[in-house]
Order: structure tokens, then C-alpha cells, then sequence
């Protein structure tokens, strides 16, 4: 009966720990990448599918006139939180030959400069990916392994009850 109660322990201590990392989403090229949007001032409009994941404040897919830039999108997930790494961040985007090339965008150095030429449009199927400082990997690490000392002493606990 110890051990039978030991092992459940364990088992709901490491489904919690496992249950709380990230899991990232790489879409498939064969969503639609635009959409209709009507006609504004005379101009036919479209939409186009774009994403943004990784350390932003509302990752997703988000639905966009396809003129948008990389700040404008940056600005409509909620703007970058303060564990992103703003000096390499990744536009993931689609090939015609089926691929992916990646672009690479230093918004920290635009936010030094201004210079807009730093910033890049958007295209349909883009991922733009903003990655965590190594302060955020090492709290990751960090709270993994708070999170295993608890299941040990837990353990632990238990195995010493006579």
C-alpha cells in the first residue's frame, strides 16, 4: 500500500512538472494565405494569415491587411515581454519551392537607431518567433528543478512514515 501510494505521488508530482513547459506551433503551408477584405477607397483589400509566438504577451495567428509591417504586428501581440531577446528575432517564411528561409531582425538596435529600414513587411504564412534571454532559460531550469526538489522531498516524506 506505501508503495502503491509513493508511485502515485510520483506520478501526479512529474505529470505536473512535464505538463507546465511550452509547446511551440509550426504551421503547414497549405493553410489559404489571404483572405478578402472588401474594397476600402476604391481599392480591393486582402487579409493574410501571419504568427507570432514566443516571448510576446498574445502569441497566435493573427488575421492582417497584407501591407502590415513587423512593428505593427509586433505591437498587435501585445509587444515583446521583458525576458525576449529584441538583438535576434526570427521571421520564419514559406518558399514557393516548399521550404523555409529565415530572416533575422534586430529590433534592439532599430529601437536605438530608428532606422525603419531595419524593419521588414510582413508576408503571408510569416512566423515571427521571439526567443527568451538566457535569464529566461536558466529560470525554465530553475523552476524544473524546485519542482523535482519538491517531488523528492515528498517522496522522501512519505518513505520515512512508519
Amino acid at each position: 500500500m506505501k508503495r502503491l501510494l509513493i508511485a502515485l505521488i510520483l506520478c501526479l508530482a512529474l505529470g505536473y512538472i512535464f505538463a507546465q513547459s511550452d509547446v511551440g506551433f509550426v504551421p503547414t503551408n497549405n493553410i489559404s494565405a489571404y483572405t478578402y477584405d472588401g474594397v476600402r477607397s476604391g481599392v480591393a483589400t486582402l487579409k493574410m494569415n501571419t504568427y507570432i509566438l514566443g516571448q510576446v504577451y498574445k502569441p497566435g495567428l493573427y488575421v492582417v491587411p497584407d501591407d502590415i509591417d513587423f512593428l505593427t504586428l509586433l505591437a498587435l501581440a501585445g509587444g515583446p515581454k521583458e525576458d525576449a531577446k529584441l538583438s535576434k528575432i526570427r521571421i520564419i517564411r514559406p518558399t514557393a519551392e516548399g521550404g523555409n528561409r529565415i530572416i533575422w531582425v534586430n529590433f534592439k538596435r532599430y529601437m536605438e537607431t530608428g532606422d525603419e529600414n531595419l524593419i521588414p513587411k510582413i508576408m503571408p504564412g510569416d512566423t515571427v518567433v521571439l526567443s527568451g534571454t538566457i535569464f529566461y532559460a536558466f529560470s525554465k531550469v530553475a523552476d524544473f528543478l524546485s519542482k523535482a526538489a519538491i517531488a523528492l522531498s515528498v517522496y522522501n516524506l512519505i518513505t520515512n512514515i512508519k
